[in-house]
């Protein structure tokens, strides 16, 4: 049951719609009453039948737009349960979902580092531009730590990804690292040692150093010349890899 508050905030943000377009309609003020109760990662949302007698829309209308949300990686049904929220959604929010032809492995990672040269380069001459005395600190620990990882381990995915988004943040534009964030969970299953390769990639260790100092000396170029190396040699294995 849902408390008296929680109902309150529910009627007031949510009320019946018109006939015209319900779909669109119903996952407008989804996504209102969702930002007017401040709902977070991890809450539930209100049950279909609370749904459809606050938006006076059928069940079926209430399922497509649950599926909707549910394709763009923003909610979750658990079966039992109800549905979750898996990630804030306002009113403004765009998202775009984004799809991978699973067939061909080298295929796939090959049209993901396609797509992340472009923004990857210009990501990191952005930082090299705007980065503060606190994004430097923040790049430089977790380098630091991605270079004590590797050393001990010979790979370091999490580590090498935390470096990669600390000069996402040092960019100042946080559509920079939602794009990344977004291919992150879109292709994850590709990047996670390709091939059974741990190795994959290693060569590219020594340039993020290099690429740090770039930034650091807010050398544009040099930024983006260093870039270029790293997913050089992604490229590189990706092409020896899947021989």
């Amino acid at each position: 049951m849902m408390s008296d508050q929680f109902e309150v905030t529910m009627k007031s943000a949510l009320t019946p719609l018109p006939p015209a377009d319900r779909g669109r309609q119903v996952t407008d003020s989804l996504a209102a009453y969702i930002q007017q109760s401040a709902l977070a990662a991890g809450d539930r949302l209100p049950a279909e039948r609370e749904l459809m007698a606050a938006l006076g829309v059928g069940r079926s209308t209430i399922r497509e737009v649950i599926r909707q949300f549910q394709a763009l990686g923003v909610m979750e049904t658990r079966k039992g349960s109800g549905t979750y929220l898996l990630k804030p959604i306002t009113s403004a929010t765009i998202h775009m979902p984004l799809s991978v032809n699973m067939g061909s492995l080298r295929d796939a990672l090959l049209q993901t580092l396609e797509v992340r040269r472009g923004i990857e380069c210009e990501a990191c001459m952005a930082a090299a531009r705007r980065r503060t005395k606190d994004d430097l600190r923040r790049i430089s620990e977790t380098l630091d730590e991605m270079e004590r990882v590797h050393l001990e381990k010979g790979t370091a995915g999490k580590e090498d990804l935390a470096f990669h988004l600390a000069i996402y943040d040092a960019t100042h534009n946080p559509l920079f690292r939602q794009l990344l964030e977004q291919m992150r969970e879109a292709f994850e299953r590709f990047w996670d040692t390709p091939f059974d390769r741990p190795d994959f990639a290693f060569r590219s260790f020594p340039y993020h150093r290099t690429l740090y100092n770039a930034i650091v000396a807010q050398d544009t170029e040099a930024a983006r010349r260093e870039t270029i190396k790293i997913l050089d040699i992604v490229e590189e294995d990706i092409k020896e890899m899947s021989k």
